[in-house]
């Protein structure tokens, strides 16, 4: 037997897609995987045709594939294999491609074990051996459609669940917007971070960074202006500060489906030690609240120092048993970077369009502010800013402009 992994260089070079194929839209992907070679060509020829099949020889060359791209719609296996069985393969694979819908193909001698994987959730269907083209097409039709409805369900979930925690945002920036300008600054951070962590597709991460803040809904603005400026506080009013969070519970507690989120913000103060070997969901939440941990210590940094202080990295090195140090190296590195080049425009209210951002703070002229720096204009900011009465207002903004 060739060792693992041996097989998947081979596939790679193996893989049954044409120029025009790929010229196709809407193509499924499909992972077989099977320790004869002869069964996965035959696959491959039966079912180039409407999908893009890739084959692997092994279960460690098939998690290889699903670990390096996980857009697959259906991971179809055999039972017997050496070195990783069927069950166990699509075990891991539902780990690390957790929308890919998983077929098992079994001999009558594996009944008793594919019942038990279908009971516990890990697979869509069992096909038992032998089994014709017809019924094997028919099974991977059916999981393709269950393919569609779990990303189709969990887009229009993202998609509401944004504008629900959006909603509440837009109501912090009317309401507080100091600490609507903090909660940009640290989703802007959690998201730098994330990427440079590899976790590039996580609106968990930012609707946590963004919610980090909403507490501070029923903080008195006068309270928050003390907490900019770093002013001292009354016993009472560091009472309200310390019970936001509690808020901030509240307010998430009424929306569904916010569990991991929720989970995050519970664990950021004190986050836990990562654990390597947890499941996907358990690891993203534990990165999420060593990135928000950090994420709110730099803000709180370079709010204190303010602009053209050198990198803050140094005051976070001082308490390095605070901080992850995976998460503590990717500060490192967003901080050694050259920061992008910005200009600054002035505009009249009437040139202010939504998507700029803003460079400094906009106040009235009693000094109330109204948004802080950073923050992007919204058609809700825009019609509010028309409303304020002359005389209270200069009416210029200054926007920050990628050179």
């Amino acid at each position: 037997m060739r060792p693992p992994g041996a097989g998947l260089a081979r596939d790679r070079g193996a893989r049954s897609v044409t120029v025009a194929d790929l010229t196709r839209p809407d193509r499924p992907r499909l992972l077989f995987v099977d320790d004869e070679p002869a069964v996965l060509e035959a696959l491959a020829v039966n079912f180039r045709r409407g999908f893009e099949v890739v084959t692997a020889t092994s279960g460690d060359a098939g998690l290889e594939y699903l670990r390096a791209q996980s857009d697959f719609a259906v991971v179809v296996s055999d039972m017997r294999m050496p070195r990783m069985d069927g069950t166990t393969f699509l075990a891991l694979a539902r780990d690390a491609a957790p929308d890919a819908v998983r077929i098992l193909l079994t001999g009558h001698t594996d009944l008793d074990a594919a019942i038990r994987v279908v009971n516990h959730g890990q697979i869509f269907r069992f096909l038992t051996k032998p089994c014709s083209r017809d019924t094997l097409r028919g099974a991977i039709d059916s999981a393709v459609i269950q393919h569609r409805l779990i990303t189709g369900e969990r887009v229009l979930l993202e998609q509401t669940l944004r504008g629900s925690i959006k909603m509440l945002v837009d109501v912090l920036a009317i309401t507080n917007p100091a600490a609507f300008g903090r909660a940009n600054q640290i989703k802007t951070r959690v998201l730098e971070l994330a990427g440079h962590l590899g976790v590039l597709d996580s609106w968990q991460l930012e609707i946590a960074a963004l919610a980090s803040q909403l507490g501070y809904i029923v903080v008195p603005h006068e309270v928050c202006e003390k907490l900019e400026h770093r002013i001292a506080l009354t016993p009472q009013e560091q009472d309200m500060v310390i019970r936001a969070p509690q808020m901030t519970e509240q307010l998430l507690a009424n929306i569904p489906r916010l569990e991991s989120v929720r989970a995050i913000l519970a664990l950021h103060i004190h986050p836990p030690r990562r654990n390597p070997a947890a499941d996907s969901a358990t690891q993203l939440i534990e990165l999420g609240a060593h990135l928000l941990r950090i994420a709110i210590d730099l803000e709180a940094i370079e709010a204190m120092r303010g602009d053209g202080v050198a990198s803050p990295v140094g005051d976070l090195l001082i308490r390095t048993d605070l901080y992850d140090p995976e998460v503590l190296e990717a500060v490192e590195r967003l901080y050694s970077q050259q920061p992008p080049r910005m200009a600054v425009k002035t505009v009249a209210l009437e040139e202010l369009a939504a998507g700029m951002v803003l460079a400094e703070d906009v106040r009235l002229a009693t000094g109330t502010l109204l948004v802080a720096r950073g923050y992007e204009v919204t058609p809700s900011f825009i019609a509010r800013i028309r409303n304020i009465p002359p005389g209270m207002f200069h009416g210029e903004f200054r926007i920050a402009i990628p050179c």
